[in-house]
């Protein structure tokens, strides 16, 4: 499944990345309801688990009434919780000065179980995404 965010969203700490388009659409193992930051992923399978790989880019930026010297720390959250392995961090040299971060993490579910995925800013100010 590819889902997008295609507009500009000022994103609190802490917050997530509201995703509003669905570009491919996956399996039933992955569900998303738009204007939703949370990805379900389930653990459909007559294996031990489900394996998922979970890709994320995304343009980064800090708004206007920022500090330019402010870190842009985002990261990969499953159930809520960043998994450090996943921060991307970007200092950009000014406000509103768009920086490209990405990263990638393989997600392992139980079978029968079910786990969320979000994308959480984790830097101490409001960022633009």
């Amino acid at each position: 499944m590819e889902i997008t965010a295609t507009a500009l969203q000022t994103v609190a700490p802490n917050g997530v990345v509201v995703f509003n388009d669905v570009t491919a659409a996956g399996s039933p193992s992955i569900l998303h309801r738009g204007g939703s930051g949370l990805v379900s992923l389930r653990g459909l399978t007559n294996q031990w688990r489900a394996r998922f790989v979970v890709n994320c880019s995304m343009n980064v930026a800090l708004p206007a009434d920022a500090t330019a010297t402010e870190p842009i720390n985002v990261s990969i959250a499953l159930n809520g919780e960043p998994l450090n392995s996943t921060t991307m961090i970007s200092t950009p040299g000014a406000v509103e000065e768009f920086n490209n971060v990405s990263r990638s993490v393989t997600i392992d579910v139980a079978r029968g179980c079910c786990v969320q995925v979000s994308i959480e800013n984790t830097s101490a100010v409001p960022i633009d995404i």
